[in-house]
Formats: C-alpha cells, structure tokens, sequence
C-alpha cells in the first residue's frame, strides 16, 4: 500500500478525528464527499473530501513537493471544482509527512498576476507528538511528529499500540505505523522496536518470565511455547514437539520471541536446525 493510500484510507475512516486535528476545533458531523471531480479528466485518488457543517474541508497527504501540476495549482484547481459542485466555503489544508531541503520554498498560496489563491500546510515533523499517541486514529502518524529523540518516540508508539486491548485493532494500527514509520526510520530498526514491544506484552513472555525462578519452569515454558505455536500454525507433528521439548529454558525463550515471525511449519523447522 502507498504511503498516499494509507492517508486517504486512514482519514476516511476517522474523518471526524482528522477533521478536528487539522482544523483545531473539535468536530463531530463529518461526512466522507466520494466524487472525481469528473468536469476534465482529473481523479483524486489520494485525496479526502469531507463535508462539515456548510463547510467543505480538502485533504491532502504529501511526501514531497514536487508535483506535475505543481501543488498550487493543483489546489486551485480542487478548490474551483469543489465549489462548482457544492457552492460551500472550501478550507485546504496540506499536511506535509516529511521535511523537505532546508533551502526549500513551501507554498501556501498560488499566485499569477491578479489570481491568488491560499490554503494551509501542515508540516508534521512539527506537530507535538501527545495528540498522536492519545489517539488510535493519529497514532500511525505519531513516529513522524517532532522529537529529539527519535528513537525513543518510536518506542512509546510501539507502547501505545500494545496497549490497545481490540486485537483487530490493534494488528491494524500495528501494520498502518510501520509502513509510515518506514518514510523515516530503518527497517530493521522498526521491526526490532515492534518485535521487542510485542515481547513485553505478550502473555507467553511474561509468563515464562514471571515463573522463572519456580520449580519446574522449564515444563511451564515448553507448555506455553507449544499452545503459542499450535495456535499459529495448527497441530504440530509428534518429531517437532518431541525437539521442543528437549530446549532449554534459555533456547524456549528466544523460540518463544521467534515465533511471532512464524507463519508456517517449515518456520519451526528452520529455526531448530539454526538453533540446536
């Protein structure tokens, strides 16, 4: 999925919490506009058009600003149509995901001879990250807003997400972060983060953990590792429970980290003859 798709998709769904952190007031009857625009051959497949109350809000997600039309007339040309066909106040507004090059003039206006046309750009490396982090909607957004630290902000979105109690919700929003999460940070430092946030949430984790200094942890810890895998491959074969069942409580540890990667049976297979 497209970093412009997944704007679209994600303010679509919560256009009424969009609404409201880019206007700045709270927002409450918001209605999806679905329209192309069709009077010249023009789609507008990566932007949002929501309908407020006598008011048409535009929205668009951009990674860069080089554009073919340029974004000024781009916006001009959304703002002409949208009025064309709704006869309502229209309010642009550009948020902008990543910084452009220092020397680099941002637009807010489109400006030939006695035309001139404004909206508003939202530069969000500049946005405080709070409002993300309180928010499951804005919270895929949230590793792209100012810090010094940025590192550390990731971790506490990685926080965020594992404490959202629906696990639909929470897969979803976990897989919406990381791909905008990729626009700025490593791969492998995004799936490291996750991987390590998921860990300290995980039951099979924190059970393992919390028995290790009982009598008998190591059966404990064979049981939990075997429920976790049947549970994401289906039943295993006797030879492969009979190897798990030989690990140690250091090697049922690190199987039980590995395994959330696992998809199928041959996963298994592959990480015991690694590590045996």
């Amino acid at each position: 999925m497209s970093f412009d798709n997944l704007c679209k998709l994600l303010s679509e769904k919560y256009p009424a919490i969009f609404a409201s952190w880019v206007l700045g007031t709270p927002q409450t009857n918001v209605k999806v506009l679905k329209t192309e625009l069709s009077i010249e051959p023009i789609r507008a497949d990566y932007v949002t058009f929501l309908q407020l109350q006598g008011r048409i809000l535009h929205l668009e997600f951009q990674t860069q600003l080089a554009s073919t039309p340029p974004l000024p007339l781009r916006m001009l040309d959304y703002w002409v149509r949208l009025y064309r066909l709704y006869r309502l106040p229209i309010t642009q507004v550009v948020v902008l995901l990543l910084p452009s090059a220092p020397e680099t003039t941002i637009e807010t206006s489109f400006n030939v001879e006695t035309t001139r046309h404004e909206y508003r750009v939202l530069r969000l490396w500049e946005e405080d990250a709070t409002q993300f982090l309180e928010n499951p909607a804005l919270l895929p957004f949230a590793p792209l807003t100012a810090t010094t630290q940025p590192q550390s902000l990731l971790q506490q979105v990685v926080q965020r997400v594992n404490q959202l109690e629906a696990v639909e919700q929470r897969s979803e929003i976990s897989a919406y972060t990381q791909i905008l999460a990729g626009l700025k940070y490593n791969k492998e430092l995004i799936q490291r983060i996750f991987r390590e946030g998921m860990m300290r949430e995980s039951v099979i984790y924190q059970e393992i953990l919390a028995e290790g200094e009982q009598q008998g942890r190591e059966v404990e810890g064979r049981s939990l590792v075997l429920r976790q895998l049947n549970r994401r491959v289906g039943e295993l074969p006797q030879d492969l429970q009979t190897q798990i069942e030989s690990l140690s409580l250091e090697q049922l540890e690190n199987l039980a980290e590995a395994l959330l990667d696992f998809q199928e049976i041959t996963d298994i297979d592959a990480w015991l003859a690694e590590n045996r």
